[in-house]
């Protein structure tokens, strides 16, 4: 029999499987835990809270706690990672909204906005370190708001130049952080936050001029 001639059209792309009220309800179960540790943490400190205690706030079971997190630090991992990807959204936005020119300013403006939260300051600076490890912490600022930074220095640097930059962006970074502790508590924190901008972006602006020149005699 010959061919009728009849077309077939392809199939639409249906997109992403939607998840199942199972995922979607794991999601929120992890979701409420990660929301409710960053409240007590915050609020009574890392040490002082306990699995019990999240699991209440969050209106879980103490089973359901361990089907998404092996321990305390496990879930302190992922509440960090959170917050860090927040920061590095906050920073993104702020820099694609200014001039061009100003973008770097603009970033490290919201950057220490961003570390001046209590949430921020005391669990991400003051508390990751030592739950975490210095190695570990590195690993999810440059995966973040971090790497924004050491994206913005690196990326038109000369290959000999990368690692300086990278050593600049890290340094900048930790300004940043050093200044938002210092203001807690400050006798005069508008006057210390104006000099602490002024003295991080003149760094900042002295490392792009340096990038710029070294770009434009090999053009």
């Amino acid at each position: 029999m010959k061919n009728q001639g009849i077309k077939t059209k392809p199939m639409p792309n249906a997109g992403p499987t939607p998840k199942s009220r199972r995922e979607e309800y794991a999601d929120a179960t992890r979701q409420a835990l990660i929301t409710a540790a960053g409240e007590l943490f915050t609020s009574q400190g890392y040490q002082q809270v306990g699995i019990e205690a999240i699991a209440r706030s969050a209106r879980v079971t103490r089973g359901a706690f361990y089907h998404h997190f092996a321990d305390k630090a496990e879930l302190f991992d992922a509440l960090v990672e959170a917050l860090q990807a927040d920061a590095a959204s906050r920073v993104k936005s702020a820099a694609e909204a200014a001039p061009q020119a100003k973008r770097m300013s603009a970033g490290i403006r919201e950057f220490l906005e961003i570390c001046i939260e209590p949430a921020y300051r005391q669990l991400v600076i003051e508390t990751a370190p030592a739950v975490l490890g210095p190695a570990r912490c590195r690993e999810i600022e440059e995966a973040h708001v971090y790497g924004l930074l050491i994206g913005a220095l690196t990326n038109q640097a000369p290959g000999k130049e990368k690692a300086k930059a990278y050593l600049a962006a890290r340094m900048i970074g930790s300004m940043v952080c050093e200044a938002a502790q210092l203001l807690d508590g400050a006798d005069d924190p508008v006057t210390m936050k104006a000099d602490a901008l002024k003295l991080v972006e003149s760094m900042a602006g002295a490392l792009t001029a340096d990038k710029n020149r070294v770009t434009a005699t090999r053009k």
